[in-house]
């Protein structure tokens, strides 16, 4: 029972987990896409730090090769001129100069590497987060189509207020004019009071007229 409760408690739980990421979708998917801008930030600083060792190291390595190149100048010089002892303190610094020039080389051709290998990843994940950028923007566009659709699914629906202002509408305009009603109650209270009888008797010329029309008018004028 206990194991029942706990997969059902790990489902709900899950659900409400997928429900959330589907709502925060898109800020979600800006948040990680800043994750990812940070990080390529962080390489590019990385490798702008091997870049300047790199360039230090060779810039060494170069103004070492040209004291070394002065230094055999002057030790052939001091051997040209029978200076054993000088020549031997030459060579000997000439060989501390080779040396440190092995190992600088060697420092050199490591850093080379790490550079090459930085710049590329730090290209491959620049393209990536210009990409995501891109899908970024057509997720967006995605998301307000259908967050709109969603709500035009609900103005649609049978309680939304689309539906409750056309209930209205019809309502309005299926209500009794009060004008014709007024009408239809003279003609009921006429036809209770026996007028309409005796208006259709006096027009036929069965005795004096129940109105004045506005031909009497005119006759009563023209003998006045």
């Amino acid at each position: 029972m206990l194991d029942l409760i706990s997969t059902l408690f790990r489902g709900a739980n899950a659900k409400a987990t997928e429900a959330a990421t589907d709502h925060f979708a898109i800020d979600l998917i800006n948040q990680k896409i800043r994750e990812a801008e940070a990080g390529v930030e962080g390489a590019k600083h990385a490798l702008a730090a091997l870049i300047l060792r790199q360039r230090g190291e060779q810039k060494t390595l170069d103004t070492l090769g040209v004291r070394k190149a002065i230094l055999e100048n002057r030790v052939r010089e001091a051997l040209a001129a029978g200076n054993e002892t000088l020549a031997l303190e030459g060579a000997d610094a000439i060989a501390e100069m080779e040396n440190e020039m092995t190992v600088r080389a060697e420092t050199l051709a490591r850093l080379s590497e790490r550079v090459a290998r930085l710049r590329q990843s730090v290209e491959k994940a620049h393209r990536r987060v210009a990409d995501l950028r891109q899908n970024a923007i057509a997720a967006r566009a995605i998301d307000l189509e259908r967050r709109s659709q969603r709500r035009l699914n609900r103005s649609l629906d049978g309680g939304s207020a689309i539906h409750e202002a056309e209930k209205l509408i019809q309502r309005v305009t299926e209500q009794d004019d009060p004008l014709e009603q007024s009408g239809v109650l003279d003609e009921i209270d006429n036809a209770l009071s026996h007028r309409s009888t005796e208006d259709n008797l006096a027009a036929a010329g069965f005795g004096p007229a129940t109105k004045t029309r506005a031909q009497d008018v005119l006759t009563r004028l023209r003998n006045a």
